[in-house]
């Protein structure tokens, strides 16, 4: 069962979504810039109408590359949005597509405005060479700040259109309207293609930032379920992922890796592989690869050679909350991922006030993101530089990598990325990509590179492990009266508490880390608001309080407590049954301008296996666009929440990752899916915020504190039951 709610215009308050980046996000900056002058962009576009767009605000600076350094970068004119002689629309921006359905959002944005259907917008995205600068698609930052970019560019757009039909049927404008690509005039039935109107003509039209849009009350295409574009190729198989892509004369490479982090190479013997016909062996001084012109050929020739490595004393899995907790970093002024800290109050007149105190260490684990396409890179190196094919979130940050490892400008290297097989924020980087570009560089060929998954599962980074201490207090009636949190190496995305406490002290602590580790869907978010909601069911146990009611008498977010309230409403909470062996558990949290609460109820067999048996799910993210997708987000989300929650994990010892396969490394199997209701609740008066990361937070504490209802054991590491359910904590 699923629903959508809809809230009324005047409840809560308009505020701008949270899209800060953290530190796992690679912030990278543009280290160059070149600007394309008017004659620049329209021999590169043909003629016709071209929109752009001026970037006023923080946000959007930020997003086009400015930001911070915008004093180092030249300013430049992007091309957003043509419309050809024939009425073609092309919209362009630095935004992908890894399977979170942003296509189908971005096309309704600009669909909406310029009043024509999905079909005849044409979208380009990811092509370094062709669309305007960008982060990349990460944080959630798609939908409140691109969409709001390409409704303003689109609406600018019809303002033109109406005003060239207005000058060629020597009318007033506002008698005009658009409709399906044609500009048209009631009162003499008169009709103009958008091709008619911009035929010839060489118009550039700048967009400020405050340029009128459709207000969601009046959405006739936004708000709706229109289908995937595309859909149809995905399912038929027509589709080219990164990794199929082929070009003429390509070739297929491997690469030589360690075997462990940090071994370094002491002896290699490359003979055999260079005796095998159609094989190349390229050395660039630690690299090491083989091309040849089959996958399995290349496959053959990596493994037979003879290569030794030194490796180094690491830590493993035994002693890596400690070794984390004793890593602790020194803190640096401006840098990004410096230590944070929130404090008010008095924590030792919080603590004095309380009638129950509790205090507990929190611990999460290394996990893998597990996208469906491993990373892929076709590379070709042709007069004017270097071209690569691949899947990543960065394309422009992929961009900069190629740039400074072959030492080109960034003019000399362009990137293109297909719609991808997922990522979850852990394509980030282009090793690829470099390594690709590296063999085709020496055979003067084209080269694909596809990762194994145990490529992938060992040389990729991880989503951050982490512990977390939390010291928390609360009055007999339940109000909390005092809060100590403190997060060591995790991240500090969702670490501000949504609950109101007066007295309150929370840090983030960066560590030095043995793993690689970065971006993850919803980062660090699982992990505190995990600890978080735990810590809070302790308190409500401890005080004999229902955790329902704990967490109301708390709270005073009103978009919180809208979804708090769905969540439990249709799951039933105050009047479910209950029966032996069997519990329910609560999870809410807020991130990234979206609001979700979970309900989980669990079983727990004799053996101690635990079962999920049915989950709730409300979440709000504002203004919805596409109710199907946006379902889909949410479920997906939550579904990937039970991985991480109850089995997930990566095991490593002296630098080596010993579940590198899918064999060895659970992930979430339909089986392991409960029954889902998910209910969608509208906030058509505030901007739509992404919904790609906040939806994964609730389930695991929902999980592990139903656990705790239905057996009486507190679990306090994810994941919870790698190997069911312990005896004793």
């Amino acid at each position: 069962m699923s629903g959508t709610s809809r809230r009324p215009a005047n409840h809560g308050t308009i505020a701008n979504p949270n899209v800060e980046p953290e530190r796992y996000e690679f912030e990278e900056h543009l280290t160059r810039a070149f600007a394309l002058d008017r004659r620049e962009v329209f021999r590169l576009l043909g003629g016709g109408v071209t929109v752009a767009l001026a970037l006023q605000s923080d946000a959007q600076a930020q997003e086009s590359g400015r930001g911070e350094r915008r004093g180092e970068l030249p300013f430049e004119v992007a091309a957003w949005l043509h419309i050809d002689e024939v009425g073609t629309v092309t919209v362009y921006t630095g935004k992908v597509e890894v399977g979170q359905n942003i296509r189908t959002s971005l096309t309704q944005a600009v669909c909406e405005e310029l009043r024509v259907p999905a079909e005849a917008i044409r979208l380009v995205m990811g092509d370094t060479g062709r669309v305007p600068y960008d982060r990349g698609t990460f944080g959630s930052r798609t939908t409140p700040i691109m969409s709001s970019h390409l409704r303003k560019v689109a609406a600018a757009a019809r303002t033109t259109l109406l005003g060239l039909a207005a000058d060629r049927l020597e009318t007033d404008g506002a008698t005009l309207r658009l409709g399906v690509g044609q500009v048209h005039h009631d009162a003499s039935g008169r009709s103009l293609d958008f091709g008619e109107l911009t035929d010839g003509q060489e118009l550039l039209r700048t967009v400020l930032d405050n340029e009128a849009v459709t207000d969601p009350a009046h959405w006739t295409v936004s708000g709706t379920s229109i289908p995937k574009v595309s859909g149809n190729a995905f399912v038929t198989g027509q589709h080219v992922y990164p990794s199929d892509v082929t070009l003429p004369d390509m070739l297929h490479g491997k690469v030589l890796r360690p075997t462990a982090f940090n071994a370094t190479l002491t002896r290699i013997d490359v003979s055999a592989a260079e005796a095998m016909a159609g094989i190349t062996v390229v050395k660039d001084g630690d690299f090491v690869g083989v091309t040849a012109a089959t996958p399995s050929a290349a496959e053959a020739a990596l493994a037979s050679i003879d290569a030794e490595w030194r490796s180094a004393p690491q830590p493993d899995n035994r002693e890596l909350f400690d070794y984390l907790r004793a890593q602790v970093t020194k803190e640096s002024q401006g840098d990004f991922g410096r230590s944070r800290s929130d404090a008010a109050g008095s924590l030792e007149r919080g603590f004095d006030q309380a009638s129950v105190i509790a205090e507990a260490t929190y611990e999460v684990a290394y996990i893998q993101h597990v996208p469906l396409e491993t990373r892929a890179a076709v590379a070709a190196w042709g007069e004017n530089g270097l071209t690569v094919h691949t899947g990543t979130q960065r394309p422009f940050g992929v961009r900069t990598e190629l740039a400074e490892a072959f030492r080109l400008s960034e003019a000399q290297v362009r990137v293109i990325m297909p719609d991808t097989g997922s990522g979850y924020g852990g394509k980030h980087t282009g090793e690829a990509a470099v390594e690709a570009a590296r063999l085709a560089r020496a055979v003067r060929q084209p080269v694909r590179v596809v990762w194994t998954r145990e490529e992938e599962f060992t040389w990729a980074y991880f989503r951050p492990a982490g512990v977390i201490d939390v010291k928390a207090a609360a009055a007999t009636d339940g109000t909390l009266t005092a809060w100590e949190f403190h997060n060591y190496n995790s991240g500090t995305s969702a670490i501000a508490t949504p609950y109101e406490i007066a007295n309150r002290s929370i840090h983030f602590h960066r560590t030095d880390s043995p793993l690689r580790q970065g971006s993850y869907r919803g980062l660090a978010a699982t992990a505190n608001v995990f600890a978080r909601e735990t810590a809070i069911d302790e308190l409500a146990a401890a005080l004999g309080i229902d955790p329902l009611q704990m967490r109301l008498r708390n709270l005073n977010d009103g978009r919180l407590r809208d979804v708090l309230v769905a969540a439990t409403d249709a799951f039933d909470w105050t009047s479910r049954s209950r029966s032996p062996h069997r519990g329910a558990g609560i999870g809410i949290g807020t991130e990234k301008g979206g609001y979700v609460a979970c309900c989980a109820e669990v079983e727990v067999g004799a053996t101690g296996t635990v079962r999920i048996l049915r989950a709730t799910q409300a979440f709000e993210c504002g203004a919805i666009v596409n109710p199907t997708h946006l379902r889909s987000q949410v479920e997906g989300g939550l579904v990937q929440g039970i991985g991480g929650g109850l089995f997930e994990a990566v095991h490593f010892a002296e630098g080596r990752i010993l579940n590198p396969r899918l064999s060895d490394y659970r992930v979430p199997r339909f089986s392991d899916v409960p029954e889902l209701e998910t209910i969608l609740v509208d906030r058509p008066d505030l901007p739509s915020a992404g919904a790609g990361e906040t939806p994964i937070v609730g389930i695991a504490p929902a999980v592990g504190n139903a656990i705790f209802e239905a057996a009486g054991i507190r679990l306090r590491a994810l994941p919870l039951v790698p190997n069911g359910l312990p005896k004793r904590i």
